[in-house]
């Protein structure tokens, strides 16, 4: 009877942890236990500029040339903050869009030239396969995004 109860407990805790959410991590372990709001850190770039934040949300885009970016998409629609990994430390995959992730990082807001705008448009485009139109740059720009230490993504 020990035995039966005990195989059933065993064959429980598998059954919990394959059914549960399994986690792939990318670079670094997370340390921050509490998030901030990608919809915070859009409407505030400047507070955030240099902090370290954990934000959460669905993967929206992944970089299709290198993996060495996602978008996290914010709790507004039609929202999103690029994750920018260094080239190479992490890869994420294409098939992570979708999946949900939880990333850590260092906020970076700069001013962006019209001339750099257009150069970084003309690029995106290339590794996205897309066209970029320079007639809707119209003036310096604040570019925000997250510099990628780890990620945690959702991979059921």
């Amino acid at each position: 009877m020990k035995k039966i109860l005990f195989v059933s407990i065993l064959a429980l805790l598998v059954a919990g942890s394959l059914l549960g959410g399994a986690k792939k991590k990318y670079g670094k372990e997370l340390t921050l236990k509490q998030t901030t709001k990608v919809s915070e850190i859009v409407a505030n770039p400047e507070k955030f500029d240099g902090k370290r934040v954990l934000v959460a949300g669905p993967i929206v885009d992944v970089c299709k040339e290198r993996g060495c970016w996602i978008k996290i998409g914010s709790d507004k629609e039609f929202e999103s903050i690029r994750f920018k990994v260094q080239d190479g430390v992490i890869v994420f995959p294409l098939d992570l869009k979708g999946k949900s992730a939880v990333a850590e990082g260092i906020v970076s807001v700069k001013k962006v030239s019209v001339e750099d705008q257009i150069k970084s448009g003309e690029e995106m485009a290339k590794e996205e396969g897309t066209t970029f139109d320079k007639s809707t740059v119209t003036g310096v720009k604040t570019v925000l995004q997250i510099k990628g230490e780890g990620a945690q993504v959702d991979v059921k």
